[in-house]
């Protein structure tokens, strides 16, 4: 690797990697099973906080509320994620995975972690863990 993208901004380097992650990820993984990216992330992130309403995830994913509303409804449409017709009070409608949704996240895990370990062919074992574990460290609440 060149000194030039070493010393390049942070966002600027994550962006390339999230870029060929998520290029990879959704031919091999998500176009076969219908989804695109938006969704997966979606559900990915409805699965590890339960009840989170359309603006709590759109805040999450860096998206207008209009945009992940698309998103849910689409997802909801597909029987993948419910949401209550009314809630008791206010008016977030609080996001949760169907069974069925569940079930797709799962089949999209092995493709997901080959797309991973595809990415990452150059590093070692150890600098694979390392680097995530940095990168859980900067994105944890």
């Amino acid at each position: 690797m060149s000194d030039f993208l070493e010393d390049q901004p942070l966002g600027f380097l994550l962006h390339r990697v999230a870029a060929a992650l998520r290029g990879d990820v959704t031919a091999t993984v998500l176009e076969p099973l219908g989804l695109t990216f938006p969704q997966y992330i979606c559900l990915r992130m409805v699965s590890r906080r339960p009840g989170r309403s359309n603006a709590e995830l759109a805040r999450d994913t860096g998206v207008s509320p209009q945009a992940m509303n698309m998103v849910v409804r689409t997802l909801q449409e597909r029987g993948l994620v419910d949401r209550p017709d009314t809630v008791a009070s206010g008016r977030s409608l609080p996001a949760e995975l169907t069974e069925r949704g569940r079930d797709l996240l799962a089949r999209t895990d092995t493709g997901v972690r080959a797309a991973d370990r595809r990415l990452m062919t150059d590093l070692t074992e150890a600098q694979r863990r390392e680097f995530k574990r940095i990168l859980v460290a900067l994105g944890s609440d």
